[in-house]
């Protein structure tokens, strides 16, 4: 080892001093002769290339393998697997990019393999760099002995000896130094690489981590970067391009230097084409295709969906959604212009669910996630929002299930009130009677107050809660006849959720968003029974739709928040359900912000780019089908009054809270404790079983026994509900301390 060191020593001696750039005119670099004192330049390429084949001689015939061996074994081991690591991409179902993370450095490096870019590409890269890739083993002994010929001769390089193997070497442990102890440690790595991933991995890695200018590294991220689109169908001069930036990457950057960048391009062209793999036909019109002279920016489709799965699992490196690229940015187009259309400030939303699996098939969370005016960071389709009129459909889903009422149930729209609780229409007008039918296609608020009143605003949270949605009340309000009408706070995530229940006869699937992922835990939850859901179907696809949109397609409803601050509109046939709300971010009023005007449009819009006819959903058994309400049996042509309103009316103690008892004040030690201790809860008569709510929050599952224990997170108030079977209901606020 020795011998070879000196031999080494002696080849770095030679007066050459090396190019620290490529010139954009050359294949290689291109030396400037610096001769030493009383030796010529002749002598001077002479005794390097002498140097060069002494020592390949020593190696291969004087050390012989034990000499070569140990040198190898000099080098440390080859690290593989950290050439393979790149940045972090989120790709959808069928694998396209939706979204790609740079390195900690900055550098944008995508994997790619073989299989995922334009044969052409292959062909022209391997023509132009290394012509008999697949005769040698990661060293071209027969090409390198070309180039120092050829180099001793004329004086310059005229061809380079190095393979594609011996590239992906350089790039798996870059160095400065381009000498002769350089050169020996690729060819030794070059023949550890082959042996351990064979040539597709040679393959891969060089189109992985080859350089393209500025921060971007592999042949994916240069094409997306230059000509926005993925490798795998380029153009002739675009692919001649990708084969001469690597040789000089900052000297043919086409956005800074595009003469450079031309004229290796067209270096390229001639000798693929002298080599048989294009025509000279083809090559001239790749020469006239233009040089990029910007970078484009990489997809950003899905970003918050993409976020939020990389933060939930930080070490993956491709994470695969359920989303389908092509609707997303149809629906991604939509959502911006319809905001901007509509006003500024104003965002958008639309969430995507296919019914038959529960996966997600779009998610965007705002009408332009780099639009700060807007408040594109934030993902709207997780906010919890006031619904407005669109949880109506589950208050009529409720009374129709427990048999208060039917489709063609008479209600009365007139002035009512509930306690101190006087709701009105939004038009503040009344329509006297009417059917549930049209009460709910019209949306009137009091007929559905009038079925909570019935139904009991406790059972009906109860429901929403046990069919999966995280309902947010407001802090210390009562569970009251006002969350009818949006008096809380529901994502549009879980809104498509339920309404997606109800297109699947009454069953609110487990939402899949990745593929990648564990299947859900939880199963589907139960919303309502199946006719239930058929009658609300059935009603809501009577529904008026939006002007210039065709009626009788799709089950679909809207909302309004109070104060126009949301305006939404969900949709639904038998394969998809769509969500969309429109509004301010920050909460802010829009005058004359409407769900049926801004939302309902981008609905029916969003379900008209699905491609698809509408698939229309099959009556299940037991649909009681009349057309008048004179056809209905007797106790169900008008909503019932001798129903029993209180339990007491039906024979059974009232249902009462025990303990705590309203406005006491309970020490706990919390303050001391830290919350360890628990809140005793018993109630007295009712009906079992009994289901207990803190704060609008249920308590575990509904019990047989009228006590139960909560655990509180800290001091302050806290209000205690409880219902029973038949919906009874009551309620305290107490002190914890």
């Amino acid at each position: 080892m020795r011998v070879l060191d000196s031999i080494i020593r002696f080849g770095r001696r030679a007066p050459e001093q090396r190019a620290s750039r490529r010139d954009p005119s050359s294949v290689g670099l291109r030396p400037t002769p610096s001769p030493a004192r009383g030796e010529g330049p002749s002598h001077a390429r002479e005794r390097r290339f002498f140097a060069i084949l002494g020592a390949l001689v020593f190696v291969f015939g004087l050390g012989g393998p034990a000499a070569w061996n140990a040198y190898v074994e000099s080098l440390g081991p080859l690290d593989l697997a950290s050439a393979r690591l790149g940045s972090t991409v989120v790709v959808d179902r069928d694998g396209r990019l939706l979204r790609a993370f740079t390195l900690p450095d900055g550098r944008w490096r995508l994997p790619t393999t073989a299989g995922e870019v334009d044969p052409r590409y292959l062909a022209m890269l391997l023509g132009y760099e290394d012509g008999r890739f697949y005769a040698h083993h990661g060293v071209d002994w027969r090409a390198m002995a070309r180039a120092a010929g050829q180099f001793a001769t004329r004086g310059h390089v005229v061809s380079g000896g190095s393979t594609l193997t011996m590239q992906v070497a350089r790039l798996i442990e870059p160095r400065d130094d381009r000498n002769l102890s350089a050169k020996l440690r690729q060819i030794a790595r070059a023949w550890q690489i082959e042996g351990r991933i064979a040539k597709d991995g040679v393959l891969d890695r060089y189109l992985t981590l080859a350089p393209f200018g500025g921060n971007l590294e592999g042949v994916r991220a240069a094409s997306l970067s230059y000509f926005g689109k993925e490798p795998r169908k380029l153009t002739i001069g675009e692919a001649a391009l990708l084969v001469a930036l690597p040789q000089s990457p900052e000297t043919r950057r086409p956005e800074r230097f595009p003469d450079a960048a031309r004229i290796a391009r067209a270096r390229v062209l001639d000798r693929v084409a002298a080599r048989g793999i294009i025509s000279s036909d083809e090559a001239e019109a790749a020469k006239r295709e233009p040089i990029p002279d910007a970078r484009k920016p990489l997809p950003i489709l899905a970003a918050h969906a993409a976020e939020e799965a990389v933060a939930a699992d930080p070490n993956a490196r491709v994470l695969t959604l359920s989303i389908d690229a092509r609707l997303q940015e149809k629906l991604e187009t939509l959502a911006r212009e319809a905001a901007t259309r509509l006003g500024p400030r104003l965002s958008a939303a639309i969430v995507v669910i296919d019914n038959s699996t529960g996966e997600v098939c779009a998610r965007v969370g705002a009408a332009d996630y780099l639009d700060a005016a807007r408040g594109g960071a934030l993902d709207m389709s997780r906010a919890p929002r006031s619904p407005g009129s669109a949880l109506k459909p589950f208050i009529y889903a409720l009374a129709f299930e427990q048999g208060l009422a039917h489709p063609e149930t008479v209600l009365f729209d007139r002035p009512a009130r509930y306690g101190a609780y006087a709701p009105q229409n939004f038009d503040l007008g009344y329509q006297g009677t009417v059917t549930a039918r049209k009460a709910l296609q019209m949306s009137l608020n009091l007929p559905a107050i009038e079925l909570l009143a019935d139904v009991g605003p406790t059972t009906f949270l109860a429901r929403l809660h046990g069919a999966g949605a995280e309902v947010e009340m407001p802090k210390d309000a009562p569970v009251g006849l006002a969350i009818g009408l949006g008096g809380l706070g529901i994502s549009l995530t879980d809104l498509a959720r339920l309404y997606s229940g109800l297109a699947r006869g009454g069953e609110a699937p487990a939402l899949i968003e990745r593929l990648d992922g564990a299947p859900p835990t939880i199963g589907a939850k139960r919303v309502t029974d199946p006719v239930a859901a058929y009658y609300v179907e059935d009603i809501l696809r009577g529904a008026p739709p939006p002007s210039s949109a065709i009626s009788g397609r799709i089950a679909f409803k809207t909302g309004t928040s109070y104060g126009f601050r949301d305006a939404l509109a969900i949709g639904y046939d038998k394969l998809t359900t769509i969500a969309v709300w429109v509004g301010r971010p920050d909460n802010g009023p829009t005058p004359g912000l409407i769900g049926r005007q801004a939302a309902a449009p981008l609905l029916f819009d969003a379900f008209a780019r699905l491609g698809r006819d509408v698939e229309p959903i099959r009556a299940p058994k037991g649909v009681l089908r009349v057309t008048a309400s004179a056809d209905l049996p007797p106790p169900l042509r008008h909503l019932r009054r001798d129903a029993p309103k209180t339990i007491a009316a039906a024979g059974v103690t009232p249902l009462k809270i025990a303990f705590p008892p309203d406005g006491a004040r309970v020490d706990l030690g919390l303050a001391d404790r830290e919350g360890d201790e628990t809140l005793a809860l018993k109630a007295l008569g009712g009906a079992l079983p009994l289901t207990w709510f803190v704060n609008g929050q249920p308590i575990g599952e509904p019990g047989l026994r009228r006590q139960s224990a909560w655990r509180p997170d800290g001091a302050g108030f806290a209000r205690v509900s409880v219902i029973d079977a038949k919906g009874a209901s009551d309620s305290v606020v107490v002190r914890l301390e």
